[in-house]
């Protein structure tokens, strides 16, 4: 039910049924790739009257439940790929540890390739299968990629993954399991992600990448459209949602969902973001009050699903976080390893960059932006399985005993 795509840079509005529409939805013809990312724009009248014929209700829980609200033709709609309706945590020990009314982790770590990417991969794979497209590739620090391996393998369809030689090594095991073509890029995300977009345009490749192919951002999308759904079983919707932020797709397209469904009625307010960057790679701050991003920086991050000096989606991201009356705020690797250890304790196992959001959150707590009466959510978007050294740094060694328990009690007595 698209109505139009929207340039969020010019404004030029296309018709996705006119000829002068962008190739397969990309880019504004007039800015480019590198400044016209394109929105879509539902009818959302017409959402509404096909939602009283078939009430959300009684549908799958999943996320093609939102198959109006996404740019596929129902016959590419693929429900045997189960992604979405991940649980949510309501975390009252940590609720009260932080001194706020109420905490809720939404863990994305239960998705099929244990991330929130699914949710993008696997609509941007049903879109490629739907213009014909037989490769698809993209860059990624980590999860795209695992995601994208892994709904192109249920696919059957070619894929080509592009990564910093620094992505970790389960990550990398994942896309080599699923059958992926892999390129360890020796250099930063950024030249990955340049590399990759030259490969695409070289030899016809469909660009999974969610910084310039807006299909993507509406799988993400779904996330803020089951969020507005699930928070009714949780005292409704919170004052906060905290995202941590890379290219600025993840935070833009939670907020879409949530600001559709609020259009929609299903929820009476919108929450207020939370925007989570990592410090030494927080070019974001700088854009939300200049309107522009700074000169690349060169530091670096252990968090490397945020570990991204030019964010290509920022402008969304810039516009999600001023609609949402939002925040930024950075945070250090310490806080994000501190965040994945508090995340454990409360039966979350949270990799880096969806750590630093729970991190960001104490942060604001700290700094009474987030207020002690206020509620948040936090998005995790990824498991600790992910990047089992950073775990491990994080949680620490075991207690090395004899088999005797002799030294069972002394390692308890030592370790209380």
């Amino acid at each position: 039910m698209i109505e139009k795509l929207v340039c969020v840079n010019c404004g030029a509005e296309y018709s996705p049924h006119s000829a002068d529409a962008p190739v397969v939805w990309m880019t504004c013809t007039t800015c480019g790739p590198a400044e016209g990312i394109l929105d879509f724009h539902y009818d959302l009248d017409a959402v509404s009257e096909s939602w009283l014929d078939s009430p959300l209700a009684k549908r799958e829980r999943s996320h093609w439940r939102y198959a109006e609200l996404l740019p596929l033709k129902e016959s590419s709609l693929r429900n045997d790929w189960q992604v979405g309706w991940t649980p949510i945590i309501d975390a009252e020990r940590l609720a009260m540890e932080l001194g706020l009314e109420r905490v809720l982790l939404k863990d994305e770590g239960r998705n099929p390739s244990a991330s929130f990417k699914d949710r993008a991969s696997s609509v941007g794979v049903a879109h490629a299968l739907e213009v014909g497209a037989n490769t698809i590739a993209c860059a990624s620090t980590g999860n795209a990629a695992t995601s994208l391996a892994c709904h192109s393998a249920l696919a059957g369809i070619e894929a080509n993954i592009f990564v910093p030689h620094t992505a970790p090594e389960p990550k990398l095991a994942q896309l080599l399991v699923f059958g992926a073509r892999v390129f360890a890029v020796e250099g930063s995300y950024d030249q990955a992600y340049q590399l990759c977009s030259e490969a695409c345009n070289h030899f016809g490749w469909y660009n999974r990448n969610c910084a310039i192919n807006p299909v993507l951002v509406e799988g993400k999308k779904t996330a803020g459209l089951e969020v507005a759904e699930q928070v009714a079983a949780y005292g409704g919707v919170p004052d906060w949602v905290a995202v941590s932020i890379g290219d600025g797709c993840t935070i833009a397209g939670i907020w879409k969902g949530l600001a559709e469904m609020h259009a929609l009625g299903v929820i009476d307010r919108l929450p207020r973001l939370l925007g989570v960057q990592a410090e030494g790679v927080a070019p974001i701050p700088y854009a939300l009050s200049h309107g522009k991003l700074p000169e690349p920086g060169s530091g670096s991050t252990m968090a490397d699903s945020i570990d991204v000096q030019v964010p290509r989606n920022w402008r969304k991201a810039v516009n999600a976080l001023s609609a949402a009356n939002g925040r930024v705020v950075c945070v250090s690797d310490e806080q994000i390893l501190a965040a994945i250890r508090l995340s454990g304790r409360h039966g979350v196992f949270a990799e880096p960059a969806a750590a630093a959001a729970l991190a960001g959150v104490v942060v604001a707590v700290d700094s009474r932006i987030i207020e002690p009466h206020e509620s948040v959510l936090v998005m995790i978007t990824g498991s600790g399985l992910k990047d089992i050294r950073s775990s491990i740094r994080a949680g620490g060694k075991p207690l090395s005993i004899k088999p005797d328990l002799a030294s069972v009690e002394m390692a308890v007595e030592n370790s209380s």
